[in-house]
């Protein structure tokens, strides 16, 4: 397993591989992170918070994250810096500190990818609710590459999209098992109890 030094950016929301963020930036923390990684070629780590806020002081994550690498970026006319990232591989962290101006850098472990593999029969329901979500989405979310008969890119997206509770949402990231990952969102959305 390769590891990385990596800024993090912790947020109220859970990126996996493969999947697309786009975020507004406005902290000078921030700013300067996205500099230093478009100058470097480099990615930052996004990471659910499990105690904090996304703005001002230093945020507690969850030790899974993914890293994330920015794919466009422009200045928006409210004065904010606005970006699309795109998920690349979840990393476990192994330590972390934080710098003078408050963002957190963090030693990491990147996982091992997901194989892709075949939805099974009984989840064929789930590829039809990611295709009717998609469809309604502009950008960047319509140039996202379709992979429907993927149960790892399935049950990503669907973990994404789907108005889950973020701490669900950060369990599924955690789990290795792709096809575990689908048949917990087919029973949550048996049960009807993810909002």
């Amino acid at each position: 397993m390769s590891r990385l030094n990596i800024p993090l950016f912790p947020l109220h929301t859970v990126l996996f591989p493969g999947g697309v963020l786009p975020l507004r930036i406005f902290e000078a923390r921030y700013l300067d992170m996205v500099s230093d990684c478009l100058r470097q070629d480099s990615g930052f780590g996004v990471c659910l918070i499990r105690e904090g806020r996304e703005v001002g002081g230093v945020a507690s994550t969850y030790d899974i994250g993914t890293l994330a690498r920015i794919s466009w970026f422009e200045q928006r006319d409210d004065g904010l810096l606005g970006i699309n990232v795109n998920g690349e591989q979840r990393f476990r962290i192994l330590a972390s500190e934080v710098a003078p101006n408050q963002l957190i850098r963090a030693e990491v472990e990147l996982l091992a990818p997901e194989p892709p593999c075949a939805v099974p029969e009984d989840c064929q329901q789930l590829a039809r609710l990611l295709q009717d979500i998609l469809a309604q989405l502009d950008f960047p979310y319509a140039r996202l590459p379709r992979r429907y008969d993927d149960g790892a890119w399935l049950g990503a997206r669907l973990t994404e999209l789907l108005p889950l509770k973020l701490e669900l949402k950060q369990y599924l990231l955690q789990l290795d098992d792709p096809l575990a990952r689908l048949e917990r969102l087919r029973a949550v959305m048996e049960s009807g109890d993810y909002a």
